[in-house]
């Protein structure tokens, strides 16, 4: 028969039932096994596997503040442009601080050695980027100052730009050894006024590095890591507007007596030609022949970067030791021009009705949806321009002047088009990697004020 039992106190009791009969109960002591002494070791294992377990997390937790607090430090953009700009007494020091920052990291573009930059001399312009002998501005062809075009395709051409009609444009594609093409400046009254002392400054240019910010926008960025000869043979030019001259005056950077601040010259535009401060922009930056006539070189660089290369030994870099006249940064993500009006559209950089007039010229004039052109990238990013000022490439920056005055002001959309309508040679698209060894990109500080009307 089955037994059952219970349990009291460590004492088993077993009742079967013939010990019920006989009355008899048998009780077993169930003694409890006595546990030795621990040894010393014993102990020291079990305080480490304890402090082992509270100690891990903690230590993860630490890493994990300490890594996010690191990331934090390193992406908030540099306060250096709210402090009182360099003096000319600082930019040897300046140099020599970004020779030292540039060799913590190898450089994706070489440059000669600083010896070699001190003692570099201008060089001429290439015999093979002269087919085009004479450009002929159509401001300085005799016209009606207050004349009205036929037929208007774009309201933004106005009596600073001239009215280009179609067949005008055509002919401005035309390679001739003299072409006349409209390049801003048209009338007189048009617009974009400077002082005659800053027109004399700036005829005195042979090599400029300009920038400009329009309606508030983009704080003043003192270029570094130039040699002493470049001090003395570049202008450092910055276009400003009333506007930005009062925002730079409330964050402490007012303009001296000899009409400086640090390294950068300021010219004071008055009466910008658009409403649109973006095509203000494009004209430092595309059509600076028609402000420094006298230059034979010129870089820019847009207003939310920093130049931090030696302008002598870019020209070099990039446009004598390939025999080139104009050079300029592929696109970072984008190869064709037909890809790059979907992202302008996607992100509300123009409307889908503009970008889509200007492709249909663009599909009418035979450009193919092709990622490659002369075994580059198709597309380029034009926030650095790095140009001669021949006859031809004036010719072709002017061409792109214009097109982006009669579509959209994204520049990017246009050059492709303009690139391959005129075929220029020496055109040097280098990769992303110099560009960023060109600039440190500090990013749009403020949103620029639009002018209240456009002049027409």
């Amino acid at each position: 028969m089955p037994s059952s039992s219970s349990l009291i106190q460590g004492i088993s009791i077993s009742v079967s039932d013939d010990d019920e009969a006989t009355g008899k109960v048998r009780v077993r002591v169930r003694r409890k096994r006595s546990r030795g002494p621990v040894s010393a070791s014993a102990r020291r294992r079990r305080i480490l596997f304890r402090a082992a377990q509270l100690g891990v997390p903690l230590l993860l937790a630490a890493l994990a503040v300490s890594l996010l607090l690191y990331e934090s430090y390193r992406l908030t953009p540099s306060r250096s442009s709210t402090l009182p700009p360099p003096s000319f007494a600082d930019i040897s020091r300046l140099s020599r601080n970004a020779r030292a920052a540039d060799g913590a990291r190898k450089s994706c573009l070489k440059f000669l050695d600083p010896e070699k930059l001190q003692n570099l001399e201008l060089a001429e312009i290439p015999e093979t980027n002269l087919s085009i002998k004479e450009v002929v501005y159509r401001s300085s062809v005799p016209h009606i100052d207050n004349d009205t075009p036929s037929h208007t395709e774009n309201s933004r051409f106005n009596s600073f730009t001239g009215y280009q009609t179609l067949t005008e444009r055509e002919e401005s594609f035309k390679m001739k050894k003299s072409v006349t093409v409209h390049c801003g400046f048209y009338n007189e009254n048009g617009g974009f006024r400077v002082s005659d002392v800053d027109k004399e400054y700036m005829r005195s240019c042979e090599v400029v590095v300009a920038t400009c910010a329009f309606g508030g926008g983009d704080d003043l960025h003192q270029p570094i890591g130039m040699t002493e000869n470049s001090i003395r043979k570049v202008c450092y030019v910055a276009f400003w507007d009333e506007v930005t001259r009062a925002a730079q005056e409330e964050e402490g950077h007012k303009i001296g007596e000899d009409l400086m601040i640090g390294l950068w010259r300021i010219i004071l535009v008055s009466d910008l030609p658009f409403s649109d401060q973006r095509l203000n922009g494009k004209i430092p930056k595309l059509i600076s022949h028609r402000l420094f006539p006298m230059a034979r070189y010129s870089i820019w660089v847009d207003s939310k970067s920093q130049f931090r290369r030696d302008p002598l030994g870019v020209l070099e870099a990039l446009l004598w030791r390939s025999n080139s006249s104009l050079a300029l940064s592929e696109h970072g993500a984008r190869s064709s021009l037909y890809d790059e009006a979907k992202a302008i559209v996607k992100k509300h950089k123009a409307t889908p009705e503009e970008v889509e007039v200007q492709l249909d010229q663009y599909r009418q004039d035979g450009i193919p949806d092709e990622k490659r052109f002369n075994g580059k990238k198709a597309l380029a990013e034009a926030s650095v321009i790095v140009r001669d000022h021949a006859p031809l490439t004036n010719l072709f920056m002017c061409t792109w002047f214009n097109e982006v005055v009669r579509f959209t002001s994204r520049d990017q959309l246009s050059f492709p088009y303009v690139l391959r309508r005129l075929r220029p040679p020496g055109v040097h698209l280098f990769p992303v990697c110099p560009r960023k060894d060109l600039v440190n990109s500090l990013g749009h500080r403020r949103k620029v004020k639009p002018l209240v009307k456009e002049t027409t």
